[in-house]
Formats: C-alpha cells, structure tokens, sequence
C-alpha cells in the first residue's frame, strides 16, 4: 500500500509534504505513540530513525521526526511533533515500538525532550561525565563548551544470587579497540545477562557540524567510522542531492556503486578472518583473510590516495576517475583477493571443530531482531528480508540489482554464511561494473538549498540514514545514523545462554562500530 494510502487511514496524521520517496507528516504529540504503534504494528512499516532538532528560536519549541520505511513501495514516512519548549516531554514510544528505545534516550541527553513512560532512562551517552542538564544539542550549547566533570555512577543491571558472579570487561580492552564495558551477570561460564556501556568517547560530530558549508561538512561526514568512510560519504551526498534536486551522471552513479562494494569486500574479508580465527583460535583464517584484505587496503590506496575509500564520492557525483588500466588492475587484485579468500574459507569449513564453534552460538531470533531494529547481516542472518540497495536503489544498484542474501538460524554460522554469499556478490558486481562503465561525465552542478533530505545507503555494516536540514545554505542539524546504533542493544538478546568465551565470537559476529555509535 502507498504510503499516502496509508496516511488517509490516520485522521491525527496531516501531510505536509510528498517529494522523492520522502513523505512528510506532522501530529500531535500525544498522539504520536498510537501513531508509531499502528504503523509498525498494523501497517508493517519498521521505525528506521528518531532525531531531534531545536526550534525554539523560530517556533519556542523542539522537533521530534521519527522515520518509518514502507520497503515494498520505496518510501519513507517522516512524522513529525512539535514539543513546547517549557513543557519538553511527549509519551514513549518505546513501550510499545522497542526499536525506538536508544533514540528516545539519546533525545533525552541531547536535547532534554523527556519521553514519558519510557522503561529505562539511564543516561546513554552522558552516563558518568557530563552533569545533569547539559543537553549539547541544544542550539544555545557551544562546541567548544568546557564542563565540570560529574563522576555520576552508571546504575548497571545486577542479578542476584547464589553461585551468580559479575564479570566486567573494559571499557579499556587488550587490543586496539576502542572503549566500551561490557558486564556479565553469570553462573559459572554461563552467561545469565550481558550489558552494555559504551559513548566514552564523544566526538561532538553532530555539534561541530552545526554551521558549516556542505563542503565543510564532508570531511568529518568520512571520519565518523573509517572503515565505512564511503558508504557515510554517500549517504551525506544523497541527502544533498535530495534537497537540491540534482541528477547524477550514470559514470558517477557506477564509480559510487563500484566503491561501495570495494569497501564491502574489504571488509567481509576482514570479518570473515576474524570470526573465523580470533573469535574461535583458529588463527590460520585470520592470518591469511587479514593478509588479504591488507591487499585490498593497498587497492584503496592506489585508486584513491587513502587505505580508507576515502575522498572520492561527493555531492554532485565522484571527483576522481579511474581509466582503463586502473579499472583493469582493480579487477585482478579482486578476483585474485577473492578466489585466495574462498580456498581458505572452505578449508575452514571442513573443520568440525570450526563449525561447532558458530552453529548455534550467539543466536537472535528473528522477533527479536524485528523488535529492536536490527538491520544489516544481523538481520538478515535472522530472515529479515531488507536491503536498502534493492528498497531504496541509488547509485548503480537499480541497473545492477543484487539478491538479498537471507540465512534463519540467526547464529553466527548464519553471519559468516551471510558474509560469505554477500562477498561472492560483490566480487560479481564489481566485474560488472567494470565490464558496463561507459564514459561520461562523473560530476553535475547542484545548489545548496533550503530544506530537508534524507540518504539511505547500505553499508558493509547495515544501512545508513543520514538525516540534514540546510538552513540559510548551511548546515542546520545533521545525523548520520550509522547501523551500529541499531545493534549494539542486540548483545543483551545474543548473549545469555552462552559461555564466556563465546562472547568475543559472538562480538566479532556483529563487529559494530564504537566510533559510529558515538557522535
């Protein structure tokens, strides 16, 4: 059903706007929990994103927007409430859309909108070292801000009883990985509840870009987790483009396109070393899956001066072009990169002991991965059939559409296996691309306007929303939603009913950005 059909059925609903795929309504905030509940319960339509913006200057109020996606239709839904500025509350949704538990505690430490009725507002982000009302989103707050450390204790979940023991683990870890605690509530190695603690180390992205030009912008768009730079990159520009209106040469829409699933086997490669050899101590996958994706780094660095798929893609198409000699080495370093991969692989997989490590551990049932959100090979491993290139093509993906690859056990072997047909995929659209690249233009012109878009992109990681609204030709509120935030949450589910030592494999199974979480 089209969204707008959808729409009519809600009399509290008042459309405002229907342009690109994007339809934006507004309503009332005591209305927006019984909204949120019938759209995702009634009519199907999952809640992608909830961000906040500050309004008091112009209307003495705050913005809540809260996204749905209609997939079958390649549509998003923006419902949006107006909160008072002296009464900044509006009833959870959490209660009974779990997907929106994180976003509505993220509002609540940015902005200060309480939502009422939530089950669990501990802090998120400002859980120990900011002060109680500081919200850093607020439009009166300065990036540069200097604040009194707080030393608050983090309330964490305890069980107890006899035999039960706590385990904490980080935030600082023995590895180069970023800070985040985990704690464990166990019985001997079995694990009874897992939680998680992350946001030490704040960045302020979302503040810094307050103000800036949409060039100014790109550079801290490509650093919010280095290994994604391109698919953040593109998400960014798309919300540009969507604004603007403009159209991006076929040459640059393949040039994105071939990026993307460079970055994604680069990073698959990676994955599927490190589940398979530092998750379970079988260090031959690890050593010869990171030799290789070192190889693809190289690649990067060759065709874009960075290790990172960093610097090419930006609003209006691509800046750098590659000639045919490049594009011929990039695809001998691929099919080598991938055959090289697969004998590993499958020497791995003839491994019983290998397999007993990941079949059924660390498994999330499909309702959960519904309830919460999950998106990327997280939910997919657990037979959710979405993917933002076939929902919401962009780039090259409409002209060279790519199967969804959908497991259902929702175990880590289910991830690997995930990982393993999504790499054949990418190594047989690259070749595409290659094959198909005609010459053109790889750059238009666009003007930076006034307004609100919205850039979908799946990344190697999920899919990426990136949400901008320009005003007065700069940047006014930006939030790159990068998919980590979806499925951190995911290891209280994944967790319980293992053994200590399963966590670091079902971690890597994830392998969630830190970086990307914490804005």
């Amino acid at each position: 059903m089209k969204t707008i059909e959808i729409i009519a059925r809600f009399p509290n609903l008042k459309l405002s706007k229907n342009a690109g795929g994007i339809i934006e309504a507004s309503a009332d905030r005591d209305d927006i929990a019984a909204i949120a509940t019938a759209l995702v319960q009634d009519h199907k339509l999952p809640l992608s994103l909830m961000f906040g913006t500050d309004d008091r200057e112009e209307k003495k109020s705050f913005g809540v927007h809260t996204v749905f996606s209609n997939d079958a239709e390649h549509e998003r839904l923006v419902v949006s409430i107006e909160v008072p500025e002296q009464d900044a509350q509006y009833p959870s949704i959490t209660a009974t859309v779990m997907a929106a538990h994180w976003y509505e505690r993220y509002l609540r430490d940015m902005f200060g909108i309480e939502p009422k009725g939530h089950p669990d507002l501990r802090r998120l982000v400002h859980h120990e070292n900011v002060p109680e009302n500081i919200f850093p989103l607020r439009k009166d707050f300065a990036w540069n801000a200097k604040m009194e450390y707080a030393n608050v204790a983090y309330p964490m979940h305890h069980v107890a009883g006899e035999g039960i023991y706590e385990i904490p683990v980080g935030p600082i870890h023995a590895g180069i990985i970023e800070p985040g605690h985990f704690r464990f509530n166990v019985a001997g190695e079995r694990i009874i509840t897992l939680e998680g603690k992350l946001f030490f180390t704040h960045k302020g992205v979302e503040k810094i870009l307050e103000g800036k030009t949409v060039v100014e912008a790109l550079p801290f768009i490509e650093r919010i987790s280095g290994d994604m730079s391109s698919a953040h990159a593109l998400a960014f520009a798309q919300s540009i483009e969507v604004i603007s209106g403009c159209e991006i040469p076929r040459r640059a829409k393949m040039l994105r396109t071939l990026l993307l699933e460079l970055e994604r086997m680069t990073m698959h490669v990676h994955d599927l070393g490190n589940i398979g050899g530092m998750g379970t101590g079988y260090s031959f996958i690890a050593a010869n899956c990171f030799r290789i994706k070192e190889r693809l780094m190289r690649l990067s660095e060759k065709m874009t001066g960075n290790r990172f798929w960093r610097g090419v893609i930006v609003p209006g198409g691509v800046d750098k072009d590659f000639a045919a000699d490049e594009l011929i080495h990039t695809w001998s370093v691929v099919k080598n990169a991938y055959q090289e991969t697969m004998e590993i692989i499958n020497t791995a997989l003839g491994s019983e002991g290998f397999l007993e490590r990941l079949q059924t551990t660390g498994v999330l049932p499909k309702e959960a991965a519904e309830a919460f959100g999950a998106v990327g090979v997280a939910a997919r491993a657990s037979g959710i059939d979405r993917d933002a290139r076939r929902d919401y093509p962009y780039a090259a993906y409409a002209e060279f559409p790519v199967p969804v690859v959908i497991e259902s056990t929702g175990d880590v072997y289910a991830r690997y296996k995930v990982r393993i047909e999504e790499l054949k995929q990418s190594v047989a659209l690259v070749e595409k691309i290659i094959s198909n690249l005609e010459e053109g233009a790889i750059m238009v012109g666009y003007a930076v306007k006034d307004g609100f878009g919205l850039g979908s992109v799946e990344s190697w990681r999920g899919e990426i929303l990136c949400a901008v609204r320009i005003k007065d030709g700069k940047i006014d509120r930006c939030f790159p939603r990068d998919p980590s935030f979806c499925n951190w949450a995911l290891f209280g589910i994944i967790g319980p009913g293992n053994i200590v030592p399963d966590f670091p494999l079902c971690n890597k199974s994830l392998n969630l950005s830190y970086s990307g979480t914490d804005l």
